[in-house]
């Protein structure tokens, strides 16, 4: 018999907080994380402008040695579980180790240490001097292995891949091995630290992102007329999942179930999304399937919504083909108009978001959003501007990566 799986803990480092409190106050008042980028000098970038953290400090959370050997994804998933393994209260000492796991995911993995290790060695007189820490600061796995390491968690350990549709693959899993009754607690996410000289020139070189350099706050604008590509954004989202009844029995603070989740693939392109939406659409109806739910039981949607023109079109066109054309009470949020795309880290953040709002029974809005796309049907029901109340029972969250991957979880109140 499977078992029932909740969240029970929440963890995020995004830019617009750097906790679970200031950073759902933020994107409530529709606070942009957008600005000139400081990490490194971008004036020769199409692109000069990102949604970055703002005041963190690696220092104030972590030891020193903790720093020196890994990566700053790996930093920012250390610190974002250790707010969301807090904010769930439970009793390690009450358990075997070997029941709690973590399953981590990010999209590009140590990318800072890759790039200034690779300028160390260009720049210099040929000569490897390598840091030693160098391949374990580099691969994508190491978030996941420090998570455990720093907590002593023994059980199923590993990280997700799948660029963008990252977090949701992760969160997916770990919905399974619990469901399956192969653990009771996952610490689980996804984190990110792309806003580097190779991310930003790569993506600027697809162009995929917003050249808006002189208002970058208003850069991201989904589902607008005049949307012309996303903005990068950094950070980490962690989530604690947990069996149910062992969440009962210890008497945690519960913020939802999780209903159903699924992944599909477009098979189409290196990438763009399916142009009709197929894949996106197909991984909706299996994990509303999976949830028992219709398209008309679900309240909001946080869609991917990255502020492309094909992108934000391909998904309206997935979500038609459950919707049709009849007037309806669903409602989506386009939040990467606040936070940027944190890539690997995308899902997770909006997972957060959309739990939040699943909580407290208020969608965020869509901010930057002036003209909606005539592309897009009048039944679908975008909120703009301000925050809305609205009861919410069920919700779900989509993310969609390069290769074609697409992520669908979904969420309800218990």
């Amino acid at each position: 018999m499977s078992k029932r799986v909740v969240v029970t803990g929440l963890g995020a480092l995004a830019p617009n907080g750097n906790d679970i409190l200031s950073f759902w106050n933020r994107i409530k008042e529709g606070h942009s994380g957008a600005g000139p980028i400081t990490k490194f000098d971008a004036s020769k970038f199409r692109t000069r402008f990102a949604c970055e953290l703002k005041d963190f400090n690696p220092a104030e959370h972590l030891e020193r040695a903790d720093i020196k050997r890994s990566d700053m994804f790996t930093q920012y998933a250390l610190v974002a579980s250790d707010q969301a393994i807090n904010d769930s209260g439970f009793d390690f000492e009450n358990m075997s180790p070997f029941d709690i796991g973590v399953i981590w995911g990010t999209g590009q993995g140590g990318m800072v240490t890759f790039e200034e290790q690779m300028k160390e060695y260009f720049q210099g007189d040929g000569t490897p001097r390598f840091s030693p820490f160098f391949v374990p600061k580099l691969i994508a796995n190491m978030a996941s292995g420090m998570i455990s390491m720093r907590n002593g968690y023994m059980g199923i350990n590993y990280t997700t891949v799948s660029a963008c549709a990252t977090s949701n693959t992760s969160i997916m899993d770990a919905y399974n091995y619990i469901k399956w009754g192969k653990a009771r607690i996952i610490v689980t996410g996804g984190s990110e630290s792309p806003i580097t000289e190779g991310s930003i020139g790569g993506f600027s070189a697809m162009k995929a992102m917003s050249p808006r350099n002189d208002h970058p706050e208003t850069a991201s604008r989904p589902f607008d007329v005049g949307r012309d590509g996303f903005v990068m954004g950094e950070g980490a989202g962690a989530l604690v999942l947990e069996d149910y009844d062992h969440a009962v029995a210890r008497g945690a603070k519960i913020y939802c179930e999780v209903k159903g989740a699924s992944m599909t693939a477009d098979a189409y392109h290196l990438s763009a999304t399916h142009p009709e939406g197929i894949g996106a659409s197909e991984a909706m109806r299996q994990a509303l399937a999976e949830a028992e739910l219709s398209i008309n039981d679900v309240d909001y949607i946080n869609p991917h919504a990255t502020s492309t023109p094909v992108g934000d079109i391909s998904e309206i066109k997935a979500l038609l083909s459950l919707l049709g054309t009849e007037k309806n009470n669903l409602w989506i949020s386009g939040t990467k108009s606040m936070t940027g795309h944190l890539m690997g880290a995308a899902g997770a953040i909006e997972a957060i978001i959309t739990i939040l709002a699943l909580r407290d029974n208020i969608i965020p809005p869509t901010i930057n959003t002036e003209e909606i796309d005539p592309a897009i049907p009048s039944n679908i029901n975008i909120v703009t501007g301000e925050s809305m109340e609205k009861p919410i029972q069920y919700a779900m969250s989509n993310t969609f990566g390069f290769g074609g991957h697409n992520g669908i979880a979904v969420f309800g109140k218990v």
